[in-house]
């Protein structure tokens, strides 16, 4: 059987029978992305990242201001979804951020599932959605699980597409600044997006100023939220080095073939009809290729690789592959399906029954900073684990929540741009500023033999060597108390 192109959207109607529709599907999308989080609540946090947010939150609802004292490479929706969610139900558990970030899977499967049903009816909506959430598993657990940037991004973009081929211009630039406003690389759904302005609402008068509207006006008014120099610096310009990979090109090169190696075996149901669709697609399916184009721009961005950078191929990938099968035989979405559920079961059970040895550390690591320390002291952990602070409920002392922001120690890059003077602009004198106005009284060395270790970073030696004593060791890492403190606890 010689398979159709793909072919321009014709939009279905969505009245009479929708009502019926959506309350069969939303049930069953909701069921699903339940199922595929539930991994997610088993441990207390699965990577840095989720650390990270839940410290700034910690450190803004004692009065910080973000990019002044609560400092990252990010833009500011998550942060503030974590204070919010900690607001309710408070901080000692990621358990309602985890919540949000069920829901934040089932809004992107429901409007991939809109989308679809739209251009080629119920049965390709329900395939959609069902697919999508199949596959936002399929990566490393701590990857996928983790309710971090990406997962709070992707809603937008799928919002974004579903605006545009709505021709709602306006909502369409506002869901992409969403995305930005979530990380930065969300905005490369824009590209898509502006394909389907000029293919379908090129010619409408305002339209595209009310697409740049909604983009800039949410931006700009999160620039002036928070403090709007230090907003674009540490969301735009202040990245440069971040972004240089000079010396580690090996290592991030097989970090990113073992990332897509995962995200080939999570989506192997997808791919087969996606292959198939590079076979047969025709004009006017621009829009189904130009965003997981986009999207794959947005995951070399910056040359690092993490496996959550992957998830958002995810979205455009399923609606591809739903296009793909809509004009395959019905047995090829029968295979989509099975093959998507049981390489699902394979993730989950990773996610569920792996070991978390990293982790470990960190939990005996903080229990041993809570130990020598009172709950009104603050401490430094210069490491690459900023959830420390959170799970010994100790405030940092400094907006520098990582020794990566301080050295350019980033994804575990070990090149020869790491050290002192490769930092963020101007971080030094800020640190050993809020350093000696309110000297820590634990430092946490938790290099264990990185590029950035203290006897490679002279201020940070000169600190220890004038104040400190060491303490003891927890798996490697070692503990100072400051001199005059005390020892504090065994």
């Amino acid at each position: 059987m010689r398979a159709e192109p793909l072919a321009p959207p014709r939009p279905v109607a969505e009245r009479g029978a929708a009502h019926g529709y959506w309350t069969r599907l939303l049930p069953l999308l909701a069921a699903l992305a339940c199922l595929t989080r539930v991994p997610s609540f088993v441990r207390p946090l699965w990577n840095p990242d989720e650390g990270y947010l839940a410290v700034q939150a910690r450190m803004l609802a004692h009065g910080g201001a973000l990019y002044e004292t609560v400092v990252d490479r990010k833009p500011p929706l998550v942060p503030w979804l974590y204070e919010g969610a900690f607001a309710l139900a408070g901080s000692e558990s990621l358990a309602p951020v985890r919540v949000l970030a069920v829901l934040a899977q089932l809004l992107t499967a429901v409007a991939l599932a809109s989308l679809a049903r739209r251009r080629w009816g119920d049965r390709a909506g329900r395939t959609a959605g069902v697919l999508y959430l199949l596959v936002s598993v399929g990566l490393h657990p701590e990857d996928a699980q983790a309710a971090g940037f990406e997962v709070f991004m992707l809603p937008c973009t799928a919002a974004a597409m579903w605006c545009a081929d709505r021709r709602r211009w306006g909502w369409a630039g506002t869901a992409v600044a969403g995305a930005f406003l979530a990380k930065q690389t969300g905005a490369a759904v824009l590209l898509p997006v502006l394909w389907l302005y000029v293919r379908n609402g090129g010619a409408a008068k305002g339209g595209l100023l009310r697409l740049a509207a909604g983009a800039v006006l949410p931006v700009l008014g999160a620039a002036l939220a928070t403090d709007p120099a230090g907003f674009v610096f540490w969301t735009v310009t202040g990245s440069a080095a971040y972004a240089s990979f000079t010396g580690s090109e090996l290592h991030v090169l097989s970090r990113g073939l073992a990332n897509a190696a995962l995200l080939a075996v999570g989506c192997a149901g997808l791919l087969p009809p996606v292959v198939r669709a590079l076979r047969v697609v025709r004009a006017g399916a621009a829009e189904l290729w130009l965003w997981p184009a986009a999207s794959a721009g947005a995951v070399l961005a910056g040359f690092h690789f993490f496996g959550h950078y992957y998830l958002q191929l995810l979205p455009p990938l399923a609606l591809l592959a739903t296009a793909a099968l809509h004009v395959l035989p019905r047995e090829r979405l029968v295979t989509a399906v099975v093959t998507s559920a049981l390489c699902c079961g394979l993730f989950l059970a990773w996610g569920l029954f792996a070991p978390r040895p990293e982790l470990a550390h960190v939990q005996r690591l903080a229990q041993a900073t809570a130990r020598r320390t009172e709950p009104g002291d603050r401490v430094l952990v210069w490491g690459m684990h900023p959830e420390t602070y959170w799970l010994a409920d100790r405030a940092p002392a400094s907006r520098y929540l990582t020794a990566g922001l301080l050295t350019n120690y980033s994804g575990g890059r070990n090149g020869p741009q790491v050290g002192e003077k490769y930092g963020v602009e101007g971080a030094w004198p800020a640190f050993r500023a809020e350093l000696a106005a309110h000297a820590p009284a634990l430092i946490v060395d938790d290099s264990r033999g990185k590029p950035y270790a203290p006897e490679r970073v002279p201020s940070l030696r000169k600190i220890l060597v004038a104040g400190y004593e060491e303490v003891g060791e927890v798996d490697g890492a070692v503990l100072y108390a400051r001199v005059g403190k005390g020892a504090g606890k065994p």
